[in-house]
């Protein structure tokens, strides 16, 4: 797996699939790694396209400092593997925290970013939660609190796919659970959304935390190009319950910017 490093050192590994001209980068949000789309992925007709799938510091096969897991630094990581993988823009695919770090990589850097797939997005307000969820949040470090996370989260996971999320949140440092928990809850961009001139979906479930009204609010009114899709029936984890649905979405955005895949295939 190639790596990206840093400005502050880091190394950033990260997959590419794919060889066209069309640039996509997908975003893992918070207690995942990249393996998150890796469902939606095997779905996506690659002809046309090269998908840039990281593992964001902290997580998978990337590097694990004690320390720097704020959405400002997930996004500097970001542009500077755009640019090191290409000069052209890039369709961004994020979910949940990786939903809002996508937001302000698109108001930091609006010329890098063509399109925004936002797939229950973590608002650039951030979430407020009452103390005991946030106790439980921060310390998921460790396989139950996880487990019950994902059970909290979701709708229609089962459970071979619960054992895979859960081994995929294993690789997160316990240092990144932490601070990139405190990151995405607290936001605090939200009078930036205003600098976003992509075209943007956002993407609602029956997301307990994230209900479509809460998003068009603090996600869809607030930037000038976007608009909200709504599919009923899973939860949080929208790629992995409904992984066809979710890949026939992000291939419809893409089609319809002009920056398309050539169409859905059983596999990549």
């Amino acid at each position: 797996m190639p790596t990206y490093t840093s400005d502050d050192q880091v190394k950033i590994a990260y997959r590419v699939e794919g060889s066209g001209n069309n640039n996509v980068l997908f975003v893992h949000g918070w207690m995942m790694n990249g393996g998150v789309y890796d469902d939606v992925l095997a779905r996506i007709n690659h002809a046309e396209l090269r998908s840039v799938i990281p593992d964001q510091r902290g997580a998978g096969d990337s590097d694990k400092p004690e320390g720097g897991y704020t959405i400002e630094r997930y996004v500097a990581d970001l542009v500077g593997l755009m640019d090191e993988v290409s000069s052209d823009p890039f369709v961004v695919v994020g979910h949940s925290m990786g939903g809002q770090i996508a937001q302000l990589l698109a108001a930091t850097a609006p010329e890098r970013v063509s399109g925004l797939v936002l797939l229950c997005p973590v608002p650039a307000s951030g979430i407020p939660l009452p103390p005991e969820a946030q106790g439980l949040f921060r310390g998921a470090s460790t396989r139950d609190p996880q487990a019950t996370i994902l059970g909290m989260a979701c709708k229609e996971l089962n459970e071979e796919s619960t054992e895979r999320l859960l081994g995929l949140g294993a690789s997160v440092s316990p240092e990144c659970i932490a601070e990139s928990f405190d990151a995405w809850m607290t936001g605090g961009f939200a009078d930036r959304l205003g600098a976003i001139q992509a075209p943007t979906l956002c993407v609602a479930t029956d997301d307990p935390f994230l209900p479509p009204e809460f998003l068009t609010a603090a996600v869809v009114d607030p930037i000038a190009r976007a608009r909200l899709a709504v599919l009923r029936g899973p939860g949080h984890y929208v790629q992995v319950e409904r992984p066809a649905e979710t890949a026939a979405i992000i291939e419809g955005f893409l089609a319809g910017i002009g920056h398309s895949g050539g169409g859905t295939s059983a596999a990549s």
